[in-house]
């Protein structure tokens, strides 16, 4: 009964997040758009999509990993689950932190906002410490046997 509970929540939620990916990725572009079309400059346009279809691979990566993990009969044990899964979601996380800063770091560049570069420095270090813990998660956590 529980399996049968636990695998209709997996794909529930699995689902729910491919839709609002998909729609991250819609409205991204609908918006830039508009906001081209109102007399934004194109590269902010450009930044905008990226910043927000970099948020939809994030949730499409975590519809996948429900998907894989939760949804299936397979019974794991949880740490073993989690080292095959959370390599790719932390990644995209990363991925996503990085960026995210980097485009703070030119959008101040451009403002002459040099005083608020503690921020972008802030996200970028902690992208750093994020890869840097999930290495020696991956490290420490036993490895599948089968």
């Amino acid at each position: 009964m529980s399996f049968s509970v636990q695998k209709l929540f997996a794909k529930s939620f699995s689902y729910i997040f491919f839709v609002l990916a998909g729609l991250v990725v819609i409205t991204s572009f609908i918006s830039a758009a508009g906001n081209y079309f109102n007399g934004e400059d194109i590269t902010q346009t450009l930044i905008k999509i990226i910043n927000s279809n970099i948020i939809a691979i994030a949730v499409f990566e975590l519809a996948m990993v429900i998907n894989k993990e939760y949804g299936n009969d397979d019974e794991h044990d949880v740490v073993v689950m989690m080292r095959r899964t959370l390599p790719r979601f932390i990644s995209t996380v990363c991925v996503a932190l990085a960026l995210e800063g980097l485009i703070m770091v030119i959008k101040y560049s451009q403002m002459d906002m040099a005083g608020n570069l503690y921020y972008p420095v802030a996200i970028v270090s902690c992208a750093g410490f994020l890869l840097i813990s999930l290495g020696i998660f991956l490290k420490h956590a036993p490895k599948e046997i089968e």
